[in-house]
């Protein structure tokens, strides 16, 4: 691992949006996105690029933190869709993106990085430590 990489790495040195919980294997943060409430994080705590860097049984603890986390969103947002998403593009850190969605979203079907196809639609807000409560319930079973 280049130590430059670390250095520069923005999810080695910042939360990566409102920590919701964590333990020291990986981190979930909310991402205060108006137009996908709901909109998770899963990062793992240390600077790691692909999932077969990691162990099978810490690829296997990783998803099941993923799959929490869309657990507790499709019970508090009920979205139409939940896109899981793994690019580490611009940001070489394993982390997994958690997005709900919705048919009138502002980019359905494409990716939220597209262009969007519509204007924002008005949604609520989640309440953040109802979601914190519902994952650790999920993470926890």
């Amino acid at each position: 691992m280049n130590k430059l990489t670390v250095i520069d790495c923005e999810l080695c040195n910042s939360t990566g949006g409102v920590l919701l919980w964590q333990d020291d294997f990986c981190r979930v943060v909310l991402i205060e996105d108006d137009d996908y409430p709901g909109f998770c994080r899963v990062i793992l705590n240390r600077h790691v690029k692909e999932m077969t860097d990691l162990s099978a049984a810490e690829r296997a603890r990783l998803m099941n933190h993923v799959f929490a986390v869309e657990a507790a969103i499709q019970e508090l947002a009920a979205p139409d869709k939940i896109n899981l998403a793994s690019l580490g593009n611009a940001v070489p850190h394993l982390h997994w993106h958690v997005i709900p969605r919705w048919r009138d979203d502002r980019h359905f079907p494409k990716p939220i990085w597209a262009p969007a196809e519509r204007a924002a639609m008005p949604r609520p807000r989640l309440d953040t430590a109802a979601l914190a409560l519902r994952l650790q319930q999920h993470i926890r079973s």
